[in-house]
């Protein structure tokens, strides 16, 4: 017997295994790497030796409002680690800078004051001298305009953001489930975008093109978006880092929005490229808390799931969803409309200006459902679950005896994946 366990909110889950059914077990890479310095040194390290601009101490110069956009609580970015030396770099240029913390909800709730504090933690929170800041997608009177996106939104960002000296951005990639990687250019879009621009961009049209795909940066339209609004925006720096499943700092890349986050991507690319080992069930997660909070964000790791699922194979999805579904609409989606073939073709139909909350979310889900049962072990309600077409389950060794059932048959192969959002799953 194997021995599976699995991040599962802040906590883990174990279920066994018979030898003969354990068709593969699929790892990023980032999980065995050693780094050769520790986590601060390596920020340190990508801060002096920036890629495609100046130091951000150069950039700093003479500006007088600055802001850094940092992710909200759904992000592990281990901001106590990346915000002070920012900060530092910002300080040693201009030293009477006003420096803003720009917290890039997206399409979020709001990060509440209790989860900034867990976040950054006292010192940077409340004694630093930082002024913190939560974007608000749909405070229109928050935005300003920069244009319109190549897909033909509008663009309308923070004007926070619009109206800075000088915009860094903080950050960590991996792999991203349409946008093709994390990162870089996303954390003005959808970071601190309008939520009228996100609508434009996270369409049904781009959702469903075969290049909105994990680990995918040419040719995808979301990502085409992305690079027009952080260039619009002139973001001028920033310091993405990439992550273990300890969320500890492996590697770290600096500079230029665009050229940093590549060298970025490609490094992540390099550590999560899996190669898919098909079977009848696979099991996948959400690599625990933050990103397994609420069902919407749990739609990423049933994507990896997706990719190495036999044709009618049950996916099971290990995710705590602390937080419920996540989302009103992308709920309501799945508990009014009993039939998935009505919902994907109601979202094809939608043009891109009518593009609903959490649309996107939805209609990946969809496309899942449409090929696999999906059973979820998790704390969210059973009824709630049950409303949005998957099955509910209260542990591991559960989850796997329904699928069993659903299969008719006890001894199909499984494929785990221990953390769900840190692969490319290649088929």
């Amino acid at each position: 017997m194997q021995t599976i366990s699995l991040p599962y909110g802040r906590g883990r889950v174990e279920a066994q295994i018979p030898d003969q059914r354990l068709a593969a077990v699929l790892r990023s890479g980032a999980q065995s790497y050693r780094p050769q310095a520790d986590q601060d040194q390596l920020v340190r390290q990508a801060l002096e030796n920036p890629i495609g601009t100046p130091p951000l101490r150069e950039l700093a110069k003479g500006k007088h409002q600055v802001v850094i956009i940092s992710s909200d609580h759904t992000r592990p970015v281990p901001s106590k680690v990346i915000l002070p030396q920012l900060v530092d770099e910002i300080r040693a240029g201009s030293p009477s800078a006003k420096i803003t913390v720009l917290v890039a909800t997206g399409f979020h709730r709001p990060t509440t004051r209790e989860e900034m504090l867990d976040k950054y933690g006292q010192e940077l929170f409340l004694r630093s001298g930082l002024h913190f800041a939560v974007h608000l997608s749909g405070k229109d009177e928050d935005m300003v305009s920069l244009g319109t996106l190549p897909s033909g939104g509008k663009l309308l960002i923070n004007k926070l953001a619009a109206q800075a000296d000088l915009l860094v951005a903080e950050g960590f990639i991996e792999p991203h489930f349409f946008a093709g990687f994390s990162g870089g250019r996303k954390s003005v879009l959808p970071g601190v975008a309008s939520r009228t621009t996100v609508l434009a961009n996270h369409c049904s049209t781009f959702i469903d093109s075969p290049f909105a795909r994990t680990g995918i940066l040419d040719g995808n339209p979301i990502h085409r978006d992305m690079i027009y609004a952080a260039q619009q925006a002139k973001l001028a720096f920033i310091c993405n880092v990439v992550i273990d499943e300890k969320k500890e700092v492996i590697a770290a890349f600096a500079g230029h929005f665009n050229e940093a986050h590549r060298a970025g991507c490609a490094f992540v690319e390099q550590l999560s490229g899996v190669s898919a080992v098909p079977a009848p069930i696979v099991i996948s997660t959400n690599g625990g808390y933050p990103l397994d909070q609420n069902i919407y964000q749990s739609v990423k790791g049933m994507t990896a799931a997706e990719a190495t699922c036999a044709p009618g194979g049950v996916i099971i999805m290990v995710s705590a969803c602390s937080d419920g579904h996540g989302g009103q609409s992308f709920y309501d989606t799945f508990a009014q409309e009993p039939d998935e073939e009505k919902i994907m073709a109601s979202f094809l139909a939608t043009p891109s200006d009518r593009t609903i909350p959490d649309q996107w979310e939805a209609q990946i889900l969809c496309r899942i459902l449409l090929k696999h049962p999906v059973i979820m072990v998790t704390q969210a309600p059973r009824e709630m679950v049950e409303a949005m077409h998957m099955h509910w389950a209260p542990d591991l060794s559960a989850a796997i005896d329904l699928a069993d059932r659903l299969l008719g048959r006890a001894d199909s192969p499984i494929t785990v994946i221990p953390d769900g959002v840190s692969v490319i799953v290649k088929k």
